[in-house]
């Protein structure tokens, strides 16, 4: 009876046991399980978190790229750049150089206030003389069309040569010279009403050629010169060999 009891309780010891250590082990499998998900948990959120944190970061470097190619500073030293540097953009018109002068066309006539005159006798042609007029101011003028000439007291003005023309208005720059010739009396003496003087009056014409403009010049002469009714002139000429040529 007594082995029994001994055998009962001995199992009822066991069977006590048993139930005990699987309750501990209930309990262990719950603490694992339940780290295990904390583990899992916390391993599913970071991944879901890091990337967030990725994203952001490829963003803040676009956006800080996208300052240093296109903000407003990049964007102003290209403008400035290009405005300053282009080859591309079209050169400035060139001013003309100030002189002191109009830059339009000279239409200042020349005449005794702003030229001085010369009455020269000449060896070749015969019975020739070369008028020179100088530009003394300090602008252009132009010596229109050819000079009227009163030798002595004559009332009427000389002929002229008229294949003397230029083409084009003799336009004197301050110092430069023009230059008429002046056939005084025909070479065989076929001219009439002759007579001889040292008086002679130089006057000038302006641009329309309808009469004299400005003051006149007179020309004394050291000798007198005899002039008689083939008295011509030249229209003014830029070289004194042309003058002569009539």
């Amino acid at each position: 009876m007594r082995n029994r009891n001994f055998r009962r309780a001995a199992r009822t010891t066991a069977l006590g046991t048993v139930a005990l250590l699987a309750a501990l082990s209930l309990t262990a499998c719950q603490e694992d399980g339940q780290a295990a998900a904390d583990t899992s948990s916390s391993a599913t959120t970071s991944p879901s978190e890091q990337p967030s944190d990725s994203a952001k970061a490829p963003a803040d470097k676009g956006k800080g790229d996208n300052k240093g190619t296109s903000g407003p500073g990049a964007e102003s030293g290209s403008s400035s750049g290009s405005g300053s540097g282009s080859t591309d953009a079209e050169p400035a018109a060139k001013q003309p150089k100030d002189t002191g002068d109009s830059s339009g066309p000279v239409t200042l006539a020349c005449n005794g206030g702003n030229s001085k005159v010369t009455l020269t006798a000449v060896t070749r042609p015969v019975n020739h003389m070369l008028l020179t007029v100088t530009n003394t101011g300090s602008k252009a003028c132009n010596a229109y069309h050819y000079p009227f000439l009163r030798f002595g007291e004559a009332q009427a003005v000389p002929k002229t040569f008229e294949e003397s023309k230029p083409q084009a208005v003799v336009t004197l720059a301050p110092g430069e010279s023009a230059y008429a010739g002046i056939m005084t009396a025909s070479a065989d003496g076929s001219g009439t009403g002759g007579y001889s003087t040292k008086d002679v009056t130089v006057s000038f014409q302006g641009r329309e050629g309808s009469g004299s403009s400005g003051p006149s010049s007179d020309v004394p002469l050291a000798k007198a010169v005899f002039v008689d009714s083939t008295l011509a002139v030249t229209y003014w000429q830029t070289s004194l060999d042309d003058a002569l040529m009539y």
